[in-house]
């Protein structure tokens, strides 16, 4: 199911006052359930505060509710309640596979790093949640 925020072009979401923008996305964010109900308070807006409509799906969870998962997040897949993702932590940093669990907000990094994106790409391919 996907959700739909109200961002700043410059980042940060509004929050549910329609006053000010949260640098990230949180509980106290204006959320919709569809496109068009965010789309009628956009257009009741004060023209001066532009702001953009995103769609936040399951798979780009990670980027908005999951704080602790730091780095560039390269893919993502769901298996049962748990995201799984492709994480570089920091720029030319080994890869890793952060697991995602949905109902706890909890995020774990796999121990193991990998040096290409050909083994991190055959490990995730074959990811299991136990």
């Amino acid at each position: 199911m996907s959700i739909f925020a109200l961002q700043s072009p410059s980042g940060g979401f509004l929050d549910e006052e329609l006053f000010r923008f949260n640098k990230i996305f949180d509980e106290w964010c204006v959320q919709f359930e569809c496109f068009e109900d965010a789309q009628l308070i956009v257009e009741t807006l004060d023209k001066k505060k532009l702001v953009e409509i995103v769609e936040i799906t399951p798979l780009s969870y990670p980027k908005y509710f999951f704080h602790k998962l730091q780095g560039n997040i390269h893919t993502t897949r769901q298996i049962e309640n748990k995201i799984i993702c492709i994480v570089e932590p920091y720029m030319g940093s080994n890869y890793r596979i952060a697991v995602c669990d949905l109902k706890t907000k909890r995020v774990v990094l796999s121990t193991k790093r990998y040096k290409s994106t050909l083994g991190v790409e055959g490990a995730f391919a074959n990811f299991s949640v136990s």
